[in-house]
């Protein structure tokens, strides 16, 4: 079985003593691709230099973390802009809205994500969207850019089968991770009514390890146990679930196996 992650923040601190050994236990893990999206300027150096040691497994998007965007957003934008001009990158990401930790630049945060929407049309890349405890604003945002073209994946997926149904209405999969696995998660009144052609895997590593090691760091070694999670909730083989979200995430990247 192949597996793929499509969110992993592995070019974080958090793996500076033991990143290859990590790697190793994904890759024997099944794992043979990790899409690892970009915070803010700040990341973007650690990103690249792991895609070049891993050009085979590891793919870097380009973009703004809401929690990053504050009143002098238009500084991190440009840089981020300027590297979608000088090399290819597999997505717009993540961008979005975050209302958990602050709401002190709500109105940056939405002008910051309306400008890199357009620029995965300018570039035909798919986008990335996190939006903890804003997914109705953030999908508000996204009908007034006009989404004609524009897909991607709704990261962090924790919200209600209501929720899943407008994000798929809108030509979005589903990031399904360690949440899953959680006892008061709620995707248990989820995943069972959702097709596996609308769901892809991340880790969202080093955050929100699945269980049994929820409140420790998260790895990308660990998305087999959320497959599993996936699998049981629907009642099908984790080879299934490989399978299907596999396809969907290389499809969607435009990544090759």
């Amino acid at each position: 079985m192949q597996f793929v992650d499509t969110h992993a923040h592995i070019y974080g601190d958090q793996f500076t003593n033991d990143r290859e050994t990590m790697l190793k236990r994904t890759f024997d893990a099944g794992v043979t691709k990790i899409f690892m999206p970009n915070v803010d300027s700040t990341s973007i150096d650690g990103m690249l230099a792991l895609e070049d040691h891993y050009p085979d497994q590891c793919f870097s998007m380009m973009g703004v973390h809401p929690c990053s965007i504050e009143a002098d957003f238009e500084k991190e934008l440009k840089i981020a802009e300027d590297w979608l001009g000088k090399r290819e990158f597999v997505a717009i990401g993540e961008i979005g809205l975050d209302y958990y930790w602050s709401t002190e630049f709500v109105e940056q945060q939405k002008e910051a994500l309306k400008i890199q929407v357009s620029w995965a049309k300018k570039y035909d890349l798919p986008i990335v969207i996190h939006c903890r405890d804003s997914f109705r604003d953030t999908v508000a945002v996204l009908e007034e850019t006009g989404l004609t073209g524009v897909t991607g994946i709704f990261h962090c997926f924790s919200g209600t089968l209501e929720d899943a149904q407008i994000a798929i209405e809108m030509g979005f999969k589903l990031g399904i991770g360690g949440v899953s696995t959680f006892k008061n998660g709620g995707l248990d009144k989820v995943i069972p009514f959702v097709d596996l052609q609308h769901l892809v895997l991340e880790t969202d590593s080093p955050y929100l390890a699945p269980v049994p090691y929820r409140g420790k760091r998260n790895e990308t070694s660990y998305i087999p146990l959320i497959a599993q999670r996936v699998a049981d909730l629907k009642e099908v083989s984790v080879a299934t679930v490989a399978e299907a979200t596999t396809q969907n995430a290389l499809l969607l990247f435009g990544v090759k196996a």
